[in-house]
């Protein structure tokens, strides 16, 4: 199925499909369960617009590439571009807020780190980023969104933005001072603890207020 940008109220998005930027260990206890030192900075790397799918009935993880992970994270649509941005302006820039999945190839992911490679071919494959539709920001509190992941019936991740270390405007501000950020980008925040193996036939319900996606791995 193509992605596309669209805003679960049903309104016009017209945003095109851009790059994504994503955050690495921007919750401590997330850093914590893989081993990682708590970074001083955010940790920043990208996904190709190639990576974005529909978080829709089922999505497909690669076969044959060693545990693929799930890491749920909410989702930042940009409206408008962000460049060197102050934390109001950031704010502005929001268009819409979501949820997202940023599946990673763990065993090649630690293969490379290992190495002192670049994560790319284990975090940016084509459809490593599904992504559900989007809620327009009026009446989100930043830093007091709520979002779980479960795992067939099973509580796996919980999350809770107060809980990252940077906080979702400083952080846009951050990257918009590395990364131009333009109309139809996407922020992936970060993910909690409870990272895991996906297999195929698992059904998965993300759910955060006012959203609530059901899908399942083909």
């Amino acid at each position: 199925m193509k992605y596309a940008h669209h805003f679960l109220d049903g309104g016009p998005c017209g945003l095109p499909a851009g790059k994504i930027v994503c955050v690495g260990r921007n919750y401590a206890a997330h850093a914590r369960e893989l081993g990682n030192e708590v970074p001083e900075a955010p940790i920043l790397f990208l996904k190709p617009s190639t990576a974005m799918v529909p978080l829709a009935e089922v999505f497909s993880i690669p076969a044959g590439r060693g545990e693929c992970h799930h890491e749920t994270e909410i989702t930042l649509l940009v409206g408008k571009r962000l460049h060197h941005a102050g934390e109001a302006e950031c704010h502005a820039g929001i268009a819409g807020i979501g949820l997202g999945l940023d599946l990673t190839l763990r065993d090649l992911q630690n293969e490379l780190k290992k190495k002192g490679h670049p994560w790319e071919v284990a975090k940016a494959f084509d459809g490593a980023a599904p992504l559900s539709g989007f809620l327009r920001p009026d009446g989100f509190v930043l830093d007091d969104i709520h979002f779980s992941l479960g795992v067939n019936g099973e509580p796996r991740q919980r999350g809770h933005s107060a809980d990252m270390i940077t906080p979702i405007l400083p952080l846009l501000a951050y990257i918009s001072r590395i990364f131009t950020l333009e109309p139809g980008d996407v922020v992936m925040t970060g993910t909690p603890e409870g990272v895991a193996a996906l297999r195929t036939g698992d059904v998965l319900m993300l759910e955060m207020e006012g959203l609530r996606v059901e899908t399942a791995v083909a």
